[in-house]
């Protein structure tokens, strides 16, 4: 458990005890500890007796110490066995929080959405202290949209059923041999389903195993060629598993892969040669003959193209691109990482600690980008406490002869078009990275003044999660992003790609016109744990949609090659100073 982990833990603790009525004292106890924990600089490894915090008490220390040991809080199980699990989902709920919750709980015997929701028709709910007409009304308008499942869901939800249904696979299907399709494997921004395709032998044995697979819910299609499952996470999530013979399956991968248009482009190409295609292999139509392949890469081929990676083909102009070799980015191309945060704001490990991580990943270099003291919920970085940092990136540095560690910070563009950091502590950095996480609401025209005082300033030298957006949550603030672009190209500024799946912004059309325009692109993870370094993976697949090649993504340059671009805005203002 890191200590974002046990942090989470501690609030999940003073939420249950708010619901079931405890002593406000108690419920306190925990959020003070939380808090420390959250300020404190240090990682959880490197406190060695968290009762030495200021606000946290010998009682909260025992039940961090527990967590740290083993994962779990008996506290913590202990409470989710007494408080109806159906309360909890209530919290998502506009102006619900664990003190509301509590009052419906205990006088209205509210348990979950249901018996909320017959509480507010019968108008019990506005008679109870602080609630209000208004309020009961808000509550059974959010009440109509919870739990009803979009029609296509967020990418990162997606990605998160398809791993953890494809760990049963692994465990519970002897079936050697499968891969992704669809709009996840293409990394549509958000998806209506998943699909695979199998390649067996025989397919009784298979349609069983994955029939037994515990999330789930639902048979809706059970025949020798195709199962349609319904998973029972928290939307319910139809998978389409398509059963096929090793021949057929390079064919059949590229039919269940490409977007309606692609596969329309490249049935217009067969039957120009005189063939048709379909998912079981390539028709001659004079002669009957079908043709199969051991790969995508020969199907291609077969067409006189070039693998045209599953991203691209979208049926725009790939079959076009792909007419000439043309190697769009790849994960090993990436070799740093310019934009993650430690327990220096509000990460869940130490620089040392990340640096660690971030080698296990392959990576040669990073940038520790902190939080800048604007962004206060997540413990930013004042001037002071930065120059620290940079003392501490220095000492963690020195350890390696085969890795960099850079330091920098993210750095909030506030609301009146002004830089969080003075300029004499900027000049001390690597990287700068500006963004803007405020007033989201300003007219366009404020919002490019704050974008293009980062984009024109010398020592910023990327600017990230460009738009803001959260997909499928939040469509972000109102920038001309085709002017920040050519502003970004035209002042030597990168860019990002944020990797993040929640994320992914800058979106593949905006990366496209990016490419056009010349502007450098960095794929960086935004990483505030561990397990967000993976991300990376992701980011580079939105950089293929976007058919970006690796040298038009800063972080493919090893670090002698990453210092001249970062530098090269300073030395601008230095010469002209």
């Amino acid at each position: 458990m890191n200590k974002k982990d046990l942090i989470n833990a501690l609030e999940s603790i003073a939420v249950y005890m708010e619901i079931r009525g405890e002593n406000t004292f108690k419920v306190s106890a925990y959020r003070k500890a939380a808090q420390a924990l959250e300020q404190d600089e240090r990682s959880l490894s490197e406190i060695e007796d968290p009762a030495s915090l200021n606000g946290i008490g010998k009682g909260t220390a025992a039940v961090i110490e527990e967590l740290r040991d083993t994962n779990q809080s008996e506290l913590l199980e202990s409470l989710k066995e007494e408080v109806p699990s159906g309360l909890v989902p209530l919290l998502d709920l506009p102006g619900l929080g664990g003190k509301k919750i509590a009052k419906l709980y205990q006088e209205l015997g509210v348990t979950d959405a249901a018996s909320l929701k017959k509480a507010c028709e019968a108008g019990q709910v506005q008679q109870l202290s602080g609630f209000g007409t208004k309020t009961e009304e808000n509550i059974l308008e959010a009440l109509k949209d919870m739990g009803n499942r979009p029609e296509r869901l967020p990418i990162s939800f997606m990605l998160e059923a398809a791993d953890m249904f494809e760990r049963e696979i692994e465990n519970q299907v002897d079936v050697e041999h499968w891969a992704r399709a669809g709009s996840l494997r293409r990394m549509e921004e958000t998806v209506k389903d998943l699909d695979y395709i199998m390649a067996v032998q025989d397919p009784d044995p298979i349609r069983a195993q994955l029939k037994q697979i515990s999330y789930v819910s639902d048979i809706i299609a059970d025949g020798p060629s195709k199962v349609s499952l319904e998973l029972a996470f928290s939307y319910p999530v139809q998978v389409d598993i398509r059963l096929v013979e090793e021949e057929a399956f390079a064919t059949a991968l590229h039919h269940f892969t490409g977007s309606k248009e692609h596969n329309v482009h490249l049935r217009q190409i067969a039957k120009a040669q005189g063939e048709r295609m379909s998912e079981y292999g390539i028709e001659n139509l004079e002669t009957g003959e079908i043709s199969t392949f051991s790969s995508e890469k020969d199907f291609f081929s077969h067409f006189d193209l070039h693998y045209i990676p599953p991203e691209a083909r979208l049926g725009r102009d790939e079959t076009e691109w792909f007419r000439e070799p043309y190697e769009t980015v790849k994960r090993k191309d990436i070799r740093g990482d310019l934009h993650m945060h430690t327990t220096w704001s509000d990460g869940a490990l130490s620089i040392e600690e990340m640096a660690e991580e971030a080698r296990s990943h392959g990576h040669e270099w990073i940038a520790i980008t902190d939080h800048s003291k604007f962004l206060q919920v997540a413990h930013g970085l004042n001037e002071e406490r930065l120059l620290r940092q940079i003392e501490e990136v220095r000492r963690v540095n020195e350890k390696y002869d085969d890795f960099t560690v850079l330091a920098g910070i993210e750095m909030d563009i506030r609301p009146d078009g002004t830089l969080d950091i003075e300029e004499d502590v900027l000049r001390r950095l690597d990287v700068v990275i500006g963004s803007i996480h405020s007033s989201f609401s300003q007219k366009r025209e404020e919002i490019m003044k704050r974008l293009e005082a980062a984009v024109e300033s010398p020592y910023v030298n990327v600017i990230a999660h460009p738009t803001g957006r959260l997909i499928g949550r939040r469509s972000g603030y109102d920038a001309d992003v085709d002017t920040l672009i050519e502003k970004a190209a035209a002042n030597g500024t990168a860019l990002e790609l944020n990797a993040n799946p929640n994320r992914l912004d800058l979106s593949a059309e905006w990366l496209r016109k990016a490419r056009e325009a010349g502007t450098t692109i960095a794929i960086n993870t935004d990483a505030h744990s561990p397990k967000m370094l993976g991300h990376m993976e992701i980011g580079t697949g939105i950089a293929r949609k976007a058919l970006l090649q690796k040298e038009q993504i800063l972080n493919t340059r090893n670090v002698d090659g990453l210092l001249p671009f970062l530098q090269e805005k300073r030395k601008i203002e230095d010469r002209q100073g």
